[in-house]
């Protein structure tokens, strides 16, 4: 299968990831799955984790390892708009894996954190945008952020599937995801530098099931 190289070349390079090699692979057959049905994924996290939110949708919303050509249905109707730009757009632009992070909206982050509850910048956001078979990537390296809890109760309450990554405890948002990979580490440099590799990991595995075959 596909992806099991992609897994056991990402713990061939991080031993110590082997613990949660089969929520690795759930949660990579989790957004395949999420895509498939043409559903969207949402990101958040704060500080660090607010970043990967950013980067994981930036992996996602255009090509990663492989291009993504549009369909020719839309190329055609680019061109038929405007005959030269349309051609160019239908040369440059990429699919796109539907994606949003909840960290990016600064606007609406502040309004809720002065109108409402700075807890609830995250859940607001999964209120509007969150739909059943959604999926939510809940980062936290604690596992404690209560915004970020926040936002699962309510994506569950939504019927969003959460995939929470955190450090090794999984702390107080553990009993809520529907998958956590707490991937081996307390200090939150160490859990932070392994969440990268694994949310690579998740987004090559998803290009690769829709766009290709690629190796490293």
């Amino acid at each position: 299968m596909e992806n099991n190289f992609f897994i056991d070349e990402l713990i061939e390079r991080y031993p110590q990831l082997l613990a949660v090699k089969n929520e690795i692979q759930k949660a990579g057959d989790c957004l395949i799955e999420c895509y498939t049905q043409e559903k969207k994924v949402l990101v958040c996290g704060n500080g660090g984790s607010c970043s990967d939110s950013d980067h994981i949708v930036g992996e996602l919303m255009k090509g990663f390892e492989h291009m993504r050509p549009i369909p020719q249905s839309l190329k055609n109707q680019l061109a038929g708009i405007d005959e030269e730009r349309g051609k160019y757009l239908a040369a440059k632009l990429q699919h796109g894996l539907p994606a949003i992070s909840l960290t990016a909206h600064s606007g609406l982050i502040t309004a809720v954190a002065n109108d409402t509850d700075a807890n609830l910048i995250f859940a607001q956001q999964v209120v509007g945008y969150g739909t059943p078979r959604d999926v939510l990537i809940a980062i936290s390296s604690s596992g404690n952020s209560q915004n970020v809890i926040d936002a699962i109760i309510t994506a569950k309450a939504k019927g969003l599937t959460v995939i929470g990554l955190t450090g090794e405890t999984g702390g107080k948002m553990k009993p809520f995801c529907d998958i956590l990979i707490n991937v081996p580490g307390k200090r939150t440099a160490i859990v932070q530098e392994l969440h990268l590799p694994v949310y690579h990991l998740l987004c090559v595995m998803v290009e690769n099931h829709f766009f290709g075959n690629y190796r490293f």
